[in-house]
């Protein structure tokens, strides 16, 4: 073998072994990547679901603000509550 297919070997080796390890570099990055995404989507899933929650609790304290805003009415015999919303103090179930 002479010198010249020596240098060639050697070369074609570091090519190789550069672009293996080019391919699991990338990999490793691509892997992260999606992983970030994935927890970013899911972060903004849960302040969605969050803020939903919020407006949900406050929907539910001014129905009952308004209900105890009201302490001498009575609903009348036999009425329930409006569609949607729970028996409260002063209403018939």
């Amino acid at each position: 073998m002479g010198k010249l297919e020596r240098r060639k070997d050697a070369a074609q080796e570091v090519v190789e072994s550069t672009a293996i390890r080019v391919g699991r570099i990338a990999t490793i990055i691509t892997t992260a990547v999606a992983d970030v995404a994935r927890e970013l989507g899911d972060a903004v899933s849960d302040a969605i679901e969050l803020r939903q929650a919020a407006k949900a609790a406050a929907a539910d304290e001014a129905r009952t603000e308004r209900r105890s805003a009201r302490p001498g009415e009575e609903s009348a015999p036999g009425a329930g509550p409006a569609p949607g919303e729970e028996p409260g103090p002063g209403t018939r179930p």
